[in-house]
């Protein structure tokens, strides 16, 4: 398949999910069928099973079998197989499928921007922040807002920090001037991209690969595990160890199935979620450092790390992304994480 014929299957399979939304208007207020035994439940992800995310819902799905007794089942799609990136959030308010872990980038098209206090570059320093920020009250207000869109907000899951690839080799913010950069749809990713000089390229990850073959992007930013999962480097070239973001997850489901689960079937399903949650915080570090000695390793590509020079080049390129972000996320939120790394990162501030 061309690029071009995937981008136009996208393209229809939105307009059906969208044009279901109209029907759902009506459907979605109808009361929930009773729950069939067992309960199945569809949990569909867009990354590989080889990630920090695709082994935390794998073992999600075992916790929950397991402590069930087989009264509830938990099937897992990976890799975009049943749903894209945009179409999962809506199949999720359509009750076509049960849970979900979107990039915290992804809220945006929801209208909850504040969810790009995640997006913008050097804004956690320190695994610590992000741990107190995602674990505390800044966390669970985010997941709060959630609400307002028929979703229920359960768990935040890390991927880890982000690095560049791309098919020239790239040191210093100047050298993507003028590339083609693919990110995910997020007005702060956007204003990251284009204070570099680069022209921000918003598509789902399942495309990704096909767009970086073809050329139709230059580069793009991701954990090492994502890279090396996705066989990236089979068409870039080099890997610049940036370090400039998290991506991270939110794991959610659809808030009026939620509500009628009975409570011990709910209790049940937090108490595996947590489990998994404190597998994937742990995996995630791992999985990347693993990812990134193979790479490095197998010479799969060549692996840039910046100078403290070159990282200073690239925290004051991007420092004013921090302040046009404000115009959309508030600006209360961004200045608490701010005083939260400052806390942790005293010599950074």
């Amino acid at each position: 398949m061309t690029f071009v014929s995937s981008r136009l299957k996208h393209s229809l399979s939105q307009f059906s999910t969208s044009l279901a939304c109209v029907i759902a208007c009506i459907s979605f207020l109808a009361p929930l069928p009773a729950l069939a035994s067992p309960l199945v439940l569809k949990f569909s992800h867009v990354v590989a099973e080889e990630t920090p995310k695709g082994q935390a819902a794998l073992e999600f799905k075992r916790l929950v079998e397991s402590r069930s007794k087989g009264k509830v089942k938990v099937e897992v799609y990976p890799e975009s197989v049943l749903y894209k990136d945009k179409e999962e959030l809506e199949a999720l308010q359509l009750g076509a499928v049960h849970i979900l872990a979107p990039s915290l980038a992804k809220f945006g098209q929801l209208g909850i921007r504040d969810f790009e206090v995640f997006d913008i570059p050097y804004l956690f320093t320190n695994p610590q922040t992000l741990s107190e920020v995602v674990n505390g009250e800044i966390g669970r207000g985010l997941l709060n807002q959630l609400g307002e869109r028929g979703i229920k907000g359960l768990a935040f899951w890390d991927n880890g920090p982000k690095v560049i690839s791309s098919n020239n080799p790239v040191r210093l913010p100047s050298d993507l001037k003028g590339k083609r950069f693919r990110i995910q749809p997020s007005r702060t990713l956007e204003a990251q991209v284009e204070e570099l000089g680069a022209t921000p390229i918003a598509m789902p990850f399942s495309e990704v690969y096909e767009a970086l073959e073809s050329g139709f992007v230059d580069s793009t930013e991701n954990p090492p595990s994502n890279f090396y999962s996705r066989k990236m480097y089979k068409v870039q070239r080099y890997l610049t160890v940036t370090n400039h973001g998290h991506l991270g997850y939110a794991v959610i489901v659809n808030k009026k199935f939620w509500e009628n689960l009975p409570r011990d079937t709910r209790e049940l399903l937090e108490a595996c979620l947590k489990a998994s949650t404190v597998k994937n915080n742990e995996i995630s570090a791992k999985m990347n450092q693993d990812a990134m000695n193979e790479i490095r390793k197998r010479k799969l590509a060549q692996v840039i790390d910046l100078t403290p020079e070159q990282l200073m080049a690239w925290k004051t390129k991007l420092q004013p992304v921090r302040r046009k972000s404000e115009t959309w996320i508030d600006e209360d939120l961004i200045e608490k994480v701010r005083r939260t790394d400052a806390r942790h990162s005293p010599s950074l501030k």
